[in-house]
């Protein structure tokens, strides 16, 4: 099934691989009638137009360029002993200089810079239909010379200038660019505009987003896969090294306040959600998940030592205050200038230092306060960690 495009912000791109200036907001797959297809992707563009933050919105392939159809008689052109690849090749070296169909190049013996010589007609002799059809085409030593006149017709039309194809197929891409708000919820609406203007499914066309769009998705996929993934891992790590499963989840719900603080910090300085703000993220969880760490561990060797839940997880706290201080406050003095976004191409890491700064506030006094209570919670008289021991 053929199929239009919808070619994307640049902050999109929609399903299309294929090079083109800005990225692909949607793709349609175009069906048996082209110029159908093409007024189905001009009204999205109409629509794509009446979305806020939505510029620059217009169909990358123009599908009627005006053209000059040059049919050349290949019967006749034989009896001269001249083919079709002749008259193309002259008109080409005329138009177009020699330097796709004779490549040739002078090599510089000085400075060893090679350049191209070309041979082109110069443009001002062909300024009419008539100067055209009185080229002369190139001939073989034993045939006479012609014009293209003799062996061609010509004839006006309307051509693509340009044909793209995904997968064998000819796709219409509509491309566009997002200003002054953020791609998650330009896309979104974009995807409402998409569903009101499904064609009927008779004509074998498929609309689809693509671009950026598509690749912002499968990063955010990856990361929070990511996040979840690693913060399994480091529980059964934990579990083993415990030898506990109560300890490990002690550690672990610094995280919930870690990430409350991300939010905090992102919504306050009015910070969208990015990749490099999920790569914070997942710095402040190493972070926390450290911290909460020295703090469970300290415990358990107090409690080894014989003092009761409370006491540990006091002295744990107590102790623990400067290192887990000292940490968490160089790390936040050290991406204060980051967060400020300030220099050149600073405001791409700047939702970063915003993301840990945030994540770490909130997790420094999770761990502080939050992490010994509930070790004392968890390890009270009569329960399963107290039983065990």
């Amino acid at each position: 099934m053929p199929g239009i495009r919808f070619r994307s912000l640049t902050s999109f791109d929609a399903t299309s691989k294929s090079a083109s200036a800005s990225a692909p907001v949607t793709r349609m797959s175009i069906g048996a009638d082209a110029d159908a297809d093409f007024e189905v992707a001009s009204k999205l563009v109409k629509d794509l137009k009446r979305i806020p933050g939505i510029v620059d919105a217009h169909v990358f392939q123009v599908p009627d360029v005006p053209a000059m159809k040059i049919a050349v008689d290949r019967e006749m052109a034989e009896q001269v002993g001249l083919s079709q690849r002749n008259a193309a090749e002259s008109v080409l070296v005329a138009l177009n200089s020699s330097a796709q169909v004779s490549p040739n190049f002078w090599l510089n013996p000085k400075n060893g810079v090679s350049y191209p010589l070309v041979v082109q007609t110069p443009t001002y002799r062909i300024h009419s239909m008539q100067d055209l059809k009185t080229l002369p085409l190139a001939t073989a030593k034993d045939s006479h010379g012609q014009l293209l006149m003799n062996l061609a017709s010509f004839s006006r039309g309307k051509i693509p200038m340009v044909a793209s194809q995904l997968n064998i197929r000819p796709v219409f891409d509509v491309n566009a660019d997002v200003q002054g708000r953020d791609l998650k919820s330009a896309a979104d609406e974009i995807e409402k505009v998409i569903a009101s203007n499904q064609a009927d499914k008779s004509k074998d066309i498929t609309v689809t987003l693509s671009g950026q769009v598509e690749t912002m998705r499968e990063s955010f996929s990856g990361l929070f896969s990511g996040m979840g993934l690693a913060v399994a891992l480091v529980f059964l790590l934990m579990a083993i090294n415990f030898q506990s499963w109560v300890d490990p989840a002690i550690v672990l719900m610094a995280i919930p306040p870690a990430l409350a603080g991300v939010i905090w910090m992102l919504f306050l300085t009015q910070t969208h959600i990015s990749v490099p703000a999920l790569m914070g993220t997942l710095m402040c969880i190493g972070l926390t998940t450290a911290n909460s760490i020295l703090v469970v561990t300290f415990a358990n060797q107090r409690v080894t030592a014989g003092d009761d839940p409370l006491t540990a997880a006091i002295a744990a706290g107590y102790t623990r205050l400067r290192p887990i201080l000292m940490t968490a406050g160089a790390m936040v003095l050290g991406m204060v200038p980051m967060a400020l976004g300030v220099g050149e191409g600073g405001e791409q890491n700047a939702p970063l230092a915003r993301a840990v700064i945030g994540g770490i506030l909130f997790a420094t006094l999770a761990t502080l306060l939050f992490v010994p209570a509930m070790y004392r919670l968890l390890h009270r008289p009569g329960s399963p960690e107290e039983v065990k021991g």
